[in-house]
């Protein structure tokens, strides 16, 4: 080996290097955006030296240079810009969008491998098969989450016998292409089966799976990636590939649990949107309070804990929580923030909300964490938060029987921030409401928030 491979190999390990560190320091809120930097910084370097290791071997001509980086500063111009104008209540569709794009190109890697090698790899019908239903499964959650497809779950007529139809299909053209008999015909026909199958198996899944659903195309993203990696030789790609898969299948996996839910049932399809009809908490009254009233509590209290839910994100009503929050605190009220793992429509979706609205990190509390804490709470505030809360959860015999939800009606009182009685994506009602220690305050997050801080300046002045 000689002293430029050596080179080569050692910048490569200090790069993937870079991406287990840099995942391990998302593991925190306060140490997340440097984890971002860390991995960035190391697939930069990683693009670079694969670049070297092109020129320095005659492999690459000016022309391929041309369009590299034209690939490149375009895909650098969009990514930024997406990036940068996203709204936080669009995130999850956006990280979809992230995923179709890496199965997308590792499927590309795949077929341009086998047309101009002629070659016959188990990596490239796997990287084949992964990339394509990534692909076309990522753009329907992402279609989803933008209300551009029903976020309800649609069945299609003969979908599972469908699907099956594909896999056989799938399978016996890999087989063809495998034996050197299939030619581009079967790599074409195992392309279109994967796109038709990623629609199929991501149309009836309903909105309240979506966290787990982009958890797990984001596993296949990098599974596929890392496919890529051994078809194209690339130690970075492969590295970097199955930490995504790694990553993504276990975060999968806490997701599906924290919802008391296989993958399979989920997969064969999922609760509604919750955004249907509303409901009553069966037929048991619940008390109305008004801001200002909620207010004066707010502001009398030792201790506050705000859970927020997808109503805060569809409001675009982080600034205002985290400004009450901030006045309550400046009246010495001890104030944190409990985040369920499923609320919202993508892993970490409330995390990011309050980061963005700059919340100190160390108010920001699991369900392991704050669930302990909510007996000695005097208010907690949930504010458009629904199935996660639902004290039906301990009781069998219903949606989300063995659910681990946040424990708010073990505290002193509970006000409840939200536009209606409307049930959640499970379909049943949140028997929390009707508790006598909770209180209900009509109205859109943001405008009911704004009012509560009018309301604790105004009648509750230090």
């Amino acid at each position: 080996m000689s002293g430029f491979d050596t080179t080569v190999h050692l910048v490569y390990l200090a790069c993937a290097s870079c991406f287990v560190i840099g995942l391990h320091l998302m593991n925190a809120p306060a140490t997340a955006r440097r984890g971002n930097q860390v991995s960035a910084a190391g697939m930069g370097v990683a693009v670079l030296a694969t670049v070297a290791v092109l020129v320095h071997g005659g492999q690459i001509t000016a022309g391929a240079v041309v369009a590299l980086a034209a690939g490149v500063a375009a895909g650098g111009v969009a990514g930024l810009i997406a990036a940068r104008r996203v709204q936080m209540t669009a995130m999850p569709q956006l990280v979809s969008l992230f995923n179709a794009v890496g199965g997308g190109a590792a499927a590309l890697i795949a077929l341009g491998d086998a047309l101009g090698h002629a070659t016959a790899l188990i990596t490239t019908v796997l990287d084949l098969v992964i990339g394509a239903l990534t692909l076309s499964g990522s753009l329907v959650a992402s279609g989803k989450l933008a209300g551009l497809i029903p976020g309800r779950p649609l069945i299609v007529p003969g979908g599972r016998w469908i699907t099956l139809l594909l896999a056989l299909a799938t399978v016996t053209l890999a087989g063809l292409h495998l034996t050197g008999r299939g030619g581009v015909a079967a790599l074409g026909g195992i392309a279109v089966a994967a796109l038709a199958a990623g629609v199929l198996l991501t149309l009836p899944i309903g909105g309240a799976d979506m966290p787990v659903v982009i958890s797990l195309l984001n596993a296949c993203t990098g599974t596929a990636v890392a496919m890529a990696g051994f078809i194209v030789g690339s130690s970075p790609l492969i590295i970097a590939g199955a930490l995504v898969g790694a990553a993504g299948a276990i975060l999968t996996q806490l997701m599906a649990t924290a919802m008391n839910r296989s993958i399979g049932s989920i997969l064969t399809g999922g609760y509604g949107t919750g955004d249907e009809s509303p409901a009553a908490v069966g037929g048991a009254p619940v008390r109305e309070i008004t801001a200002e009233d909620a207010a004066l509590q707010l502001a009398y209290a030792k201790k506050v804990v705000v859970v927020p839910g997808y109503g805060l994100a569809a409001a675009q009503a982080q600034h205002e929580v985290v400004a009450l929050a901030r006045a309550l605190a400046e009246r010495g009220v001890h104030v944190s923030y409990g985040i369920h793992p499923v609320a919202g429509r993508m892993p970490g979706h409330m995390n990011v909300l309050l980061a963005e609205a700059d919340a100190p990190y160390e108010q920001l509390k699991d369900l392991e964490e704050i669930n302990p804490a909510f007996p000695g709470t005097d208010i907690v505030l949930v504010v458009g938060a629904n199935d996660v809360t639902n004290p039906a959860a301990r009781r069998p015999g219903n949606a989300v029987s063995g659910m681990p939800i946040l424990d708010v009606d073990r505290a002193r009182g509970v006000i409840v921030i939200k536009r209606s009685l409307g049930h959640g994506y499970a379909g049943i009602d949140n028997e929390l409401y009707a508790l006598p220690n909770t209180s209900m305050l009509f109205a859109d997050a943001k405008r009911g928030l704004g009012a509560l801080l009018t309301g604790l300046r105004e009648y509750a002045p230090q």
